[in-house]
């Protein structure tokens, strides 16, 4: 439970995967469980085949539409499991960056980093995605990771 003054904060990464909407499920009971703030977070960045990300060279009209439409995944994915009123305070953050580094980043002020096991760049056959692997062993909070099945 909360003690006054504090907030605690139950951190689930989302990407509009199926693993990541059990994520969202299992970590909205457990902040509800235990009175925290659910902080979802959905981190972007451009493909990276040929290097870094460009940050900066893209237009900005390109990256606002990106980051809009990063947005409504996030909201969407809100509304489907915590429905329209939601009975807990929910926080959303869309951060440009590697999705396991900005999660990583968020667990430092959290109770509980709540991950899917694979998300949309996970191999087939794999049992945990490349960025719950990372989290895992990264993170400055316990670590739950949900299956999808």
């Amino acid at each position: 439970m909360s003690t006054e003054g504090t907030t605690e904060y139950v951190v689930v990464g989302v990407d509009g995967s199926p693993s990541s909407t059990k994520a969202l499920e299992w970590a909205a009971r457990h902040a509800e469980g235990i009175g925290a703030t659910l902080r979802t977070v959905l981190a972007w960045h451009y493909p990276s085949a040929a290097g870094g990300p460009p940050i900066g060279v893209a237009p900005h009209s390109v990256t606002d539409q990106v980051e809009q439409s990063r947005h409504e995944i996030l909201d969407k994915e809100i509304a489907a499991v915590c429905g329209a009123e939601p009975a807990i305070a929910i926080e959303r953050r869309v951060v440009y960056g590697h999705p396991a580094q900005a999660l990583i980043d968020e667990s430092k002020d959290a109770n509980v980093l709540v991950v899917g096991n694979k998300g949309h760049g996970g191999f087939a056959g794999m049992m945990l995605g490349s960025v719950s692997i990372h989290c895992a062993t990264h993170a400055r909070c316990p670590v739950t990771i949900v299956r999808s099945h």
